[in-house]
């Protein structure tokens, strides 16, 4: 999909914008696992996620390539829109968002606050993806996919830097929505000529990727009910599931009490904040403490959950009651 110069490259782009972030051993959560790990800490991003190493490359590349473009649209439950009203507002371009009905409300404002127009359409992301698409035909903007080579290409960015630092990782844990973050991992993984594991992780709730991998083949579902919004996606993207399928080792499914009491976990043993999808690696490496040996790498891809949810999720889950 990309060398490792082309990479290189477009690590320079994501630091011309921000620092490399933490990558962290943690003493009580590596008490937890019994196990020497390390915790790469995309929460601390200026957007609150790793998304914007990949917002940041994709403009960088369109204004070089297309400098009077007339705008960007795309689809998101969140840390994808605000990559893109981020990267957007540095390259003057405009930003436009769809979202589903019911959306995080903070990530919404999060958004909006970069710049982006933001549009409420549908029940979940598929509708709300499908509706900006043809917004942007009909409005004459760039459509940016959920997974693009210039999005993955950005992301990796993040494995450059835990995998340069610990090329002795056994394994990594990496959440999986629309594919970028695992992806990322497996391609740089493979540039360094590394032997890590990859591990994807999902919701129970929205296995698309998982039953997939266990396919051999597409597998799409009727509904993606999970707390995770980042997780929660209904169809595979193919050009991903190919790369999944090529390089990952297996794919674990958590439950949404799980990664409540990861949530807890990461506040109570680092005081770091996780949204779903950053807090479910955590618990899919506490699920399979039993087989780790070695040295774990941990992807918190983002702190981006509402209060309102953290409240009514977290904090009143069953796991929480039994804490």
């Amino acid at each position: 999909m990309f060398s490792l110069t082309e990479l290189e490259a477009a690590h320079r782009v994501v630091q011309a914008a921000m620092r490399p972030t933490p990558q962290l051993a943690w003493p009580l959560l590596a008490a937890r696992l019994g196990a020497e790990l390390v915790v790469k800490h995309e929460n601390h991003t200026p957007t609150g996620a790793f998304k914007v190493r990949g917002g940041l490359v994709y403009l960088d590349r369109l204004k070089r390539e297309r400098p009077g473009v007339a705008g960007i649209i795309s689809a998101t439950r969140g840390n994808h829109g605000q990559s893109l009203a981020f990267a957007g507002r540095q390259h003057g371009v405009g930003v436009t968002i769809l979202v589903p009905r019911g959306n995080s409300t903070e990530k919404n404002a999060a958004m909006q606050a970069f710049g982006a127009e933001l549009i409420e359409h549908g029940e979940d992301f598929q509708a709300a993806r499908e509706e900006a698409m043809r917004l942007a035909a009909t409005r004459g903007l760039e459509m940016v996919p959920s997974f693009h080579r210039d999005l993955v290409m950005g992301v990796a960015t993040y494995a450059l830097e835990l995998l340069s630092a610990h090329p002795d990782l056994a394994r990594i844990y990496v959440p999986i929505g629309q594919g970028s973050g695992i992806c990322g991992c497996i391609l740089v993984r493979d540039l360094l000529g590394l032997k890590t594991e990859i591990i994807g992780v999902q919701s129970v709730g929205a296995p698309a990727y998982a039953l997939s991998f266990a396919a051999g083949k597409l597998v799409s579902t009727e509904s993606a009910v999970t707390h995770a919004d980042g997780m929660a996606t209904r169809v595979p993207d193919p050009e991903s599931l190919e790369i999944v399928a090529k390089g990952a080792a297996r794919i674990v499914q958590v439950t949404d009490d799980e990664i409540a009491a990861a949530i807890r976990t990461y506040w109570t043993d680092t005081h770091n904040l996780a949204e779903g999808a950053g807090a479910a690696p955590l618990a899919a490496a506490l699920q399979e403490r039993d087989r780790l040996t070695g040295k774990t790498g941990i992807i918190l891809c983002g702190g981006n959950i509402d209060l309102a949810l953290f409240q009514r999720w977290v904090l009143a889950s069953p796991a929480a009651a039994a804490a």
